[in-house]
């Protein structure tokens, strides 16, 4: 098994990805799956857009995505949140490239679902009254 050149975390929501760098041919594994198999054409490229920065690191090095929680949309910006840090760590020039297109991939996103309050259906939402 070859040496893993790190372990990456990303966060979104409540998901969470975890990506294992080894070098390798470019394969994807999303919890032991192809990407080819994940989500909607939308959520895959989400997925990659960190990774066509540094095509070359990218077509020498196998990702494994242990990704927890969350939904569909949440878990590809969870990955490619991890995947833009894995390569900003092993390529500083593409994370220098990554930051003007979109910093959100080396920051993350830190909003986060308001908890439903005690008395009321959703968070925010009253019982309608039918008097006044």
């Amino acid at each position: 098994m070859a040496k893993t050149l790190g372990i990456y975390v990303g966060k979104r929501k409540t998901a969470v990805a975890r990506v294992a760098v080894r070098p390798g041919s470019g394969r994807i594994l999303i919890n032991n799956q192809p990407l080819e198999y994940f989500g909607n054409e939308i959520a895959r490229e989400k997925i990659l857009i960190p990774l066509y920065f540094d095509e070359k690191f990218w077509k020498s090095h196998d990702f494994d995505v242990k990704v927890d929680g969350g939904g569909v949309m949440a878990i590809a910006d969870a990955v490619a949140f991890a995947l833009a840090r894995a390569i900003r760590d092993n390529n500083p020039e593409a994370g220098e490239q990554i930051k003007p297109y979109n910093r959100v991939l080396l920051a993350g996103d830190p909003r986060q679902a308001e908890p439903k309050k005690p008395n009321r259906r959703s968070a925010r939402r009253f019982r309608q009254k039918s008097y006044r």
